[in-house]
């Protein structure tokens, strides 16, 4: 990288500041309110602010678990914080691709149809993902964060929450499974049995010493329920529609693999060999898409659909010989 392109970060110095609580802030502890607002700070500084009285609420001291009201009004003090690059700016293609891809959005919720290849949030050496793109394309919004992720490649639908009472609605909802219903399509290899209708295998996260992170199968993991049903068979594969119950990290990627029949693409729970095969016959990405959403939202039940991508749907119809 030539001098004339890096970025020159300086530690930014504040001046006091008070930032009214409204209702997407409603019933956040202050500590996490606090660690969102103050991007960099270590957890332990901010503690250490609060217990010296630098940030008040309502001029009065307060303690970590303080959980903020609508119409609190909170004090910051000057600080000092620590070095930050630029944001990375999103070229206008992707916002527009983004945009165009939206399925559904209100005052509360967005859903997007995600392109496979895109992160849902930057890290790991990625500079953004879908959230800090939407970030991007409504600057006004206070307040944009995911509700649920999806693999980098895996495609489909998404929630991303404008408020933080409906965060709070979904992640409620999905923690005790009842109120949000999310059904995939796969692209597996083999016949997969019209009996195999479910697979409830418990999960665990391992690290291998590379640093890759895989689940396996293990009587020592989390309980895992995935439903299954058999939507159209072709020679050598099967299109599948997967229910997950529960929501474990490669949940079906895992449980397909199980089953005896891993997902097209899957370059962690498929083997070389089988990729190669596929990559051969045009098939270049992780055949798993999120392709409908049920959710109870406003005193409705809101169904969402985003039918698989047009050049999936062409390998299938092209390259693949249909058993029916």
């Amino acid at each position: 990288m030539d001098n004339k392109d890096k970025v020159v970060v300086e530690p930014t110095k504040t001046k006091v500041r008070f930032v009214d609580i409204d209702e997407n802030n409603h019933g956040q502890r202050i500590d996490n309110f606090l660690i969102t607002e103050l991007k960099g700070l270590p957890k332990g500084k901010i503690y250490n602010l609060l217990r010296k009285g630098e940030i008040r609420v309502n001029k009065k001291r307060t303690k970590p678990d303080y959980r903020l009201q609508s119409g609190d009004i909170v004090r910051i003090a000057p600080l000092v914080l620590p070095e930050r690059a630029d944001k990375p700016t999103v070229a206008e293609g992707l916002k527009a691709q983004i945009e165009s891809r939206i399925i559904y959005e209100d005052k509360g919720l967005l859903v997007v149809n995600k392109p496979s290849g895109l992160a849902v949030h930057g890290g790991s050496g990625l500079s953004f993902g879908l959230v800090e793109v939407v970030r991007q394309m409504r600057p006004l919004e206070k307040f944009v964060e995911l509700v649920h992720r999806l693999d980098r490649d895996t495609s489909g639908l998404i929630m991303i929450a404008k408020r933080r009472s409906v965060l709070k609605l979904l992640h409620e909802a999905l923690r005790e499974k009842s109120g949000v219903q999310k059904t995939y399509l796969a692209l597996v290899h083999g016949a997969w049995s019209k009996r195999k209708q479910k697979v409830d295998a418990p999960l665990l996260k391992n690290e291998l010493k590379s640093g890759e992170r895989v689940v396996r199968v293990n009587p020592e993991g989390k309980e895992s329920l995935t439903r299954f049903n058999l939507v159209r068979e072709f020679e050598g594969f099967s299109l599948i529609q997967c229910e997950p119950v529960t929501g474990r990290t490669h949940q079906i990627r895992v449980h397909t693999q199980f089953a005896g029949h891993s997902i097209v693409g899957d370059d962690k729970y498929t083997s070389s060999e089988l990729n190669k095969q596929t990559k051969e016959m045009g098939f270049k990405r992780l055949c798993l898409h999120a392709t409908r959403l049920e959710i109870d939202y406003e005193g409705e039940k809101l169904i969402l659909e985003a039918p698989l991508d047009d050049e999936w749907k062409a390998l299938m119809s092209n390259v693949l010989v249909s058993r029916y």
